[in-house]
């Protein structure tokens, strides 16, 4: 039996410079996780003997700034070099040929397919032959399978394709196809790359996505790893996920509602902090939290949100295991209308919050200040905030804390 490994989007040394000014002295662990992850996953592949590594594209994030990302790649496909393990590798949008400047020669036992058109190699040895096409540009709109070969004959046959598919997964529509043009060409499993969760589009044939090896952000949540393809000459005989992340990324939601006190509201985090640890399997866990519902302490969280990032924090050495807090998103809300203020003044500060959450011509002005200032945010930091749409929801948030934040101040920070 043959035993292979299928991944993708493996995004080495991605910049991450967002995250490291976060995290402070945990920056290290967390901006090289898509290295240990790499090199977890070769440890693997040499362990257990496997026959061929599949790379569907975006192995690096773009052009290298140095050549440290190129040395390290090539020492570990020098270590399964070592271990007879062959490696063949398509280009994505991220490493497209001409995004790349800097180049190293590959070992002997790495293959890298080319731009212009697809190509086939045969391993005869393992009766095993793959077909695939590298990205010449990082836009690429054409659907690219139509072009693939015939399957050969008495061999089991792999496609290897960076695509969007049919665009139904949340990322940029490159090389679209269809499932359909993928089972038409008749091989036994399709390696697709570009779509961050693993997904598979058909089990026969097998049309999958692995996912990435390593979530880099609070976007890419949950388990990752690369797919192993068990088969034989003749067909597919068993394909499973293997986790492989050093680093597991949570979106954390703690309902708060009906808590009558801070205390309250902290112990309904640390049950749902110490729940997602269990579930990270003994990883660095990396969490955005966000608290959410009707309480009697919503102003002393949405008052003060830097003393209650702090609180949080503090709970993180209870949970038992190696945490990290990414961020804190406030989402709660008074159990019922706050009482009015009882000085004049005071009493008419909240009557104008209370105009402006129930007036449209000022929350649409309001609402145009905001985006202004959000298209002068870099792209990348807008989506990382989470604030790459802003919408009606997300301003009646900011009044909603605006408001909570002054009557945390006036009346209860004594």
């Amino acid at each position: 039996m043959l035993r292979i490994i299928h991944t993708a989007d493996i995004h080495l040394d991605s910049p991450l410079a967002g995250l490291a000014a976060k995290a402070g002295d945990r920056a290290n662990d967390l901006v090289g996780a898509t290295r240990r992850a790499f090199t977890a996953m070769i440890d693997y592949a040499i362990r257990e003997a496997v026959d061929l590594v599949l790379i569907a594209g975006d192995l690096y994030d773009g052009d290298w700034k140095d050549f440290s990302t190129g040395l390290f790649f090539a020492a570990e496909m020098a270590r399964l070099e070592r271990a007879g393990i062959r490696v063949m590798i398509i280009k994505g949008n991220h490493d497209a040929e001409n995004l790349m400047t800097r180049s190293l020669t590959c070992p002997r036992n790495v293959r890298i397919f080319e731009h212009r058109k697809p190509e086939t190699y045969i391993l005869e040895d393992l009766g095993v032959a793959v077909h695939g096409q590298s990205f010449p540009k990082r836009d690429v709109t054409d659907n690219l399978a139509h072009a693939y070969p015939e399957p050969v004959a008495g061999l089991l046959n792999i496609g290897m394709l960076h695509t969007a598919a049919d665009g139904g997964y949340g990322h940029t529509p490159y090389a679209p196809c269809s499932v359909q043009d993928l089972a038409g060409k008749g091989y036994d499993y399709w390696a697709l790359g570009h779509v961050h969760k693993r997904t598979v589009l058909s089990e026969d044939p097998w049309i999958v996505f692995p996912g990435n090896l390593q979530g880099r952000h609070a976007n890419e949540v949950g388990n990752k790893g690369f797919t192993l393809i068990t088969a034989d000459a003749q067909s597919i005989a068993s394909v499973e996920h293997v986790p492989i992340d050093v680093v597991r990324w949570a979106q954390v939601r703690a309902d708060v509602n009906d808590c009558a006190d801070l205390e309250t509201v902290l112990d309904r985090i640390r049950e749902q902090l110490t729940r997602a640890l269990d579930e990270a399997d003994g990883r660095t866990l990396a969490v955005r939290l966000t608290i959410e519902g009707k309480t009697a302490a919503h102003r002393r969280i949405a008052g003060n949100i830097a003393q209650m990032h702090a609180e949080c924090t503090s709970l993180l050495d209870q949970c038992g295991g190696d945490i990290w807090l990414e961020k804190v998103v406030i989402g709660t809300a008074e159990p019922n209308a706050p009482a009015a203020a009882s000085a004049d003044a005071f009493a008419e500060l909240f009557r104008t919050i209370q105009e402006l959450e129930a007036d449209p011509a000022l929350t649409a002005a309001l609402a145009a200040e905001f985006r202004s200032g959000l298209d002068r945010m870099p792209p990348k930091a807008r989506e990382l905030a989470g604030l790459a749409e802003f919408d009606d929801d997300q301003l009646a948030a900011v009044l909603e804390g605006a408001g909570a934040t002054l009557r945390h101040y006036l009346f209860d920070a004594r």
